[in-house]
């Protein structure tokens, strides 16, 4: 391990922060991977008889109005909040970095063209987009993670044209063009490495959106669709049973906000983690 790096996890263990975060989103990817290849009951299964059952040894956290086993949903829905959040920041940071980095490196009349293309991109937010998604192709998961992937677009596209913006006025970056070095090889080997950890940081940002937008389009039955687990569909569920059993829609909730608190609190810890300024005073 090198001397940098080495710095990196000592600070990194003593920012409580990231400390905290961190270990809220392993709680998140250990269930998901639990739920690969094990899983209390099948989610899916439906046992009248049994339904609206508090925790016992049977059922960890109880059945919900259908006797489906409360605890089953959620490993298995943990899935779904992976592989949205994984697959729309991957095409937001995808197309967001290449036409963040084509604006700053042409500049001119691409870098407005790009901006006001994400302008008017940020008119249609995931929920819009996915409701006019379902309307032509139907609601489904697919439709949901398309929908949150392009509003993060321009998310990254501004940012990284923000970002590279600052680096393309270094001395450094001057010295490469008066070198010979096209705008590209540039971007290549002077900007990208220099914007990484803004990039990361928005990652795991745009990573708790995508998973809080992916609970609100299931809730509104836009997202993943039955039987597929999915916390916000849960709680769509849960909300004809507040009163009878108020607990249905307290467990996806917990698992919503967990999930959404972790993945902020360790991107806020990375964003001070990889801030020279920060790192020096601590």
């Amino acid at each position: 391990m090198s001397d940098g790096s080495a710095r990196f996890l000592h600070r990194a263990r003593r920012h409580p922060s990231f400390v905290l975060g961190a270990a809220l989103s392993l709680l998140l990817v250990l269930a998901a991977l639990v739920s690969l290849v094990w899983a209390p009951y099948p989610p899916a299964d439906i046992d009248i008889p049994n339904k609206l059952q508090g925790p016992s040894a049977a059922h960890w956290l109880g059945t919900d109005s259908l006797g489906r086993d409360i605890a089953s949903q959620l490993l298995v829905g943990s899935q779904n909040s992976i592989v949205v959040g994984v697959i729309a920041v991957g095409i937001g940071l995808i197309a967001g970095v290449l036409l963040g980095c084509l604006a700053s490196a042409k500049r001119g009349w691409v870098e407005e063209l790009v901006m006001r293309a994400a302008d008017f991109t940020f008119a249609f937010p995931a929920l819009l987009s996915a409701i006019m998604l379902g309307a032509i192709y139907g609601p489904g998961l697919i439709t949901g993670i398309v929908a949150i992937g392009i509003f993060n677009i321009p998310v990254f596209a501004r940012i990284t044209r923000g970002a590279a913006n600052a680096v393309w006025a270094r001395e450094y970056v001057l010295a490469a063009r008066a070198a010979g070095k096209g705008p590209w090889r540039i971007t290549l080997d002077h900007v990208l490495p220099n914007i990484a950890s803004v990039l990361i940081v928005q990652a795991t940002i745009s990573f708790a959106t995508a998973i809080l937008a992916e609970a609100a389009l299931s809730y509104l039955g836009l997202g993943t669709q039955p039987p597929q687990p999915s916390w916000g569909r849960m709680l769509n569920e849960a909300q004809t049973q507040l009163f009878t059993a108020p607990m249905l829609a307290v467990y996806p909730g917990v698992a919503i906000a967990a999930s959404v608190l972790g993945l902020n609190l360790m991107g806020d810890g990375l964003r001070d983690l990889m801030d020279p300024k920060l790192a020096r005073k601590r």
